[in-house]
């Protein structure tokens, strides 16, 4: 077996699935686990995706918050074990890949430039109504089989 083909099968294995799809943009809180000393607690981080480096499994992600007039920003890898969830908390709508623009605009420039899209938030709750309704229906059609009955399709 080449490099190549070890490579993708080790990244398969450890590249994560769970997680949602943003964008630049995006609004996201990140729930990530903090070790401090002998405890680990998890820690909310909350701001604007400014940018995604897609490098494979290393992917990673910027997101940026202003906290008490000061700009921080925090580099995640996408696939580390030590993010806990990530939730989309508003779907932006960003015409470039990279915000670094963001870092010179006050709060209400930025609120203006990245406007909500909420087309984008209907479709993410269309999607998940959905599949969720796909999912009650798979799990309806496995209960009558294993009932014995036969399935009415």
């Amino acid at each position: 077996m080449n490099r190549g083909a070890l490579l993708k099968v080790v990244e398969a294995k450890y590249t994560r699935a769970d997680l949602p799809e943003f964008r630049p943009g995006d609004t996201v809180r990140v729930a990530y686990r903090v070790k401090e000393g002998n405890r680990t607690r998890v820690q909310n981080f909350e701001g604007i995706v400014i940018k995604i480096k897609r490098n494979g499994y290393n992917t990673s992600f910027t997101v940026r918050k202003v906290s008490y007039g000061v700009g921080v920003e925090r580099i995640f890898p996408l696939n580390s074990p030590l993010i806990e969830k990530i939730e989309i908390v508003q779907r932006g709508r960003a015409r470039r890949a990279k915000l670094y623009f963001i870092r010179e605009l006050s709060e209400r420039e930025i609120r203006r430039k990245l406007r909500a899209d909420r087309k984008r938030i209907g479709q993410d709750q269309e999607r998940a109504r959905v599949a969720e309704e796909e999912a009650e229906a798979a799990q309806d059609a496995t209960q009558t089989a294993s009932e014995g009955e036969p399935s009415p399709e």
